[in-house]
């Protein structure tokens, strides 16, 4: 492999770790969102429970559905971002290894010029 296809090879890995990083950054955000829709949907349902606002069995179910849908999508996407760290790890190891297999120069230190 010469050094040219090695350096092509990093710039894809380097693409493929923005795109997976992309990714986990998404998952992140639907996690968020579940979190807030179990604790929504939570509360809603302590509420009707309780019969502070008047609420009926139309906001029991509804408030059941959003907890039980938050529940799905959290377990969704903490899964899917374990999977894309775990692919990202790998990218960066494969990244590393190409790296030090190329042969770095040593630039000459050149004096200094002050502007």
């Amino acid at each position: 492999m010469t050094e040219d296809d090695t350096t092509d090879e990093i710039s894809d890995i380097e693409a493929r770790i923005e795109a997976l990083a992309a990714v986990a950054e998404r998952c992140r955000k639907f996690i968020l969102a579940s979190k807030i829709a179990i604790g929504g949907g939570g509360t809603l349902l302590l509420i009707t429970i309780l019969g502070l606002l008047g609420t009926g069995q139309t906001a029991a179910l509804g408030s059941i559905a959003l907890v039980l849908g938050g529940i799905v999508s959290l377990g969704s996407n903490v899964s899917t971002l374990r999977q894309t760290d775990d692919a990202i790890s790998v990218a960066e190891a494969r990244r590393s290894a190409l790296i030090s297999r190329i042969d770095l120069r040593v630039v000459a230190d050149a004096p200094m010029k002050l502007v």
